[in-house]
């Protein structure tokens, strides 16, 4: 099997899990080596040049999210954070209701869940209870909803929301729209302002190629002023490196979410991999990670044994495929598959492939062949 420069991967292994944890770019490896090599030579003397790449980090988040300004950028630790920023930011009153689906990840959905002791309401809505399941958000929306927020494409099942038409309406009614843009970002092409999103957010380990422990937090400059903030400390100021600052104030733009210390080495290796996507460009990406799902589909429903799971009627289309076998347990499949060096992951009610644009067709032919004919 042909393989793309930047992924070097084990000869055997076909990796289908991007919607899950992903492989780093060989150049996200020598960023990181390099790294460590100087501070283990230099320790912190560079550090104006580290505070350069972080910068370079944020300009790359604005381009890849189409984010008017690199203000508009946090730097977090996970989409879970972020979350908790907004849950836990937001002035609630009893009464008050948050519309989701019932199809979130839980990190969209706990946080929003634990502010039931404040007396505010989680509706969840039934995507498929509807042909347009932007409708079945909207069903759910009255006078009382606060915040629409939703997975820009679902984890368990691959489908894949319509972003412009959900934050018109969310616009129209005065409600805040909060975007888990983790299945999205570094797959398809996102624009936070084509969306009119007030949140979106993102961990940088799946679909970005990056490292876990990093992720990013976009919030326009109206809906940032209506989160009070949570955390504090020495880099969420507005003179960030004014050590003797007294008095001090909070920093203007979405740097104030980030209290301390920022993750160097992840920032390193993040800005490398990020960079891959962004000379390849997003059309591109995109492009040639739907062609593969949509090569899986086209199979799986041809196939005498398998049976496709995954949402493919919406013209919006993903690149995370499930299904299941017709004649077998998930759990017997998935073992099959693992035990043959194929990485993906049992989700929803199958087996979910989550292809990138560097896989070959040869993989994906070669993965499917195993699914089949294993029984």
């Amino acid at each position: 099997m042909s393989r793309h420069p930047e992924f070097p991967l084990d000869k055997e292994l076909i990796y289908l899990n991007h919607a899950a944890v992903s492989p780093w770019p060989q150049r996200a490896v020598q960023a990181v080596t390099a790294f460590a090599e100087q501070n283990s030579i230099y320790g912190s003397q560079f550090y104006p040049q580290w505070l350069q790449k972080e910068q370079q980090l944020r300009k790359q988040l604005t381009q890849l999210l189409n984010a008017p300004s690199t203000d508009d950028i946090a730097l977090v630790k996970n989409t879970s954070e972020a979350l908790s920023f907004v849950a836990y930011g937001l002035q609630w009153q009893a009464g008050d209701n948050i519309v989701s689906s019932n199809q979130e990840f839980p990190s969209n959905r706990i946080p929003w869940q634990s502010l039931a002791d404040q007396g505010v309401e989680f509706r969840e809505a039934e995507l498929n209870s509807t042909d347009a399941p932007e409708q079945a958000l909207f069903n759910l929306v009255d006078h009382n909803t606060r915040l629409l927020t939703i997975s820009s494409i679902q984890f368990a099942t691959g489908l894949r929301l319509d972003l412009e038409k959900i934050g018109e309406f969310c616009k129209q009614h005065n409600i805040l729209f909060c975007i888990d843009a983790i299945q999205s970002l570094g797959c398809v092409e996102f624009d936070v302002q084509a969306y009119q999103a007030d949140f979106v957010m993102a961990d940088g380990h799946k679909w970005m190629l990056g490292p876990e422990g990093l992720g990013v937090f976009y919030t326009s400059p109206s809906s940032r002023e209506k989160l009070k903030l949570t955390q504090y400390g020495w880099h969420m100021v507005a003179d960030t490196h004014h050590y003797e600052n007294k008095p001090w104030s909070i920093h203007p733009g979405a740097r104030r979410f980030e209290c301390g210390s920022p993750n160097m080495l992840g920032i390193h290796a993040w800005s490398a991999s990020l960079s891959l996507l962004l000379e390849t460009g997003m059309k591109t990406v995109e492009k040639q990670a739907i062609d593969h799902s949509d090569y899986l589909i086209d199979r799986i429903e041809n196939s005498k044994k398998l049976t496709l799971l995954s949402s493919h009627k919406n013209k919006l289309k993903s690149a995370i495929v499930v299904f299941k076998h017709r004649y077998a347990e998930n759990s017997t499949l998935f073992k099959c598959l693992s035990d043959q060096n194929v990485a993906c992951a049992m989700r929803g009610q199958g087996i979910r492939f989550s292809p990138h644009f560097y896989n070959s067709s040869e993989e994906l032919a070669r993965a499917l062949d195993i699914a089949e004919n294993f029984t």
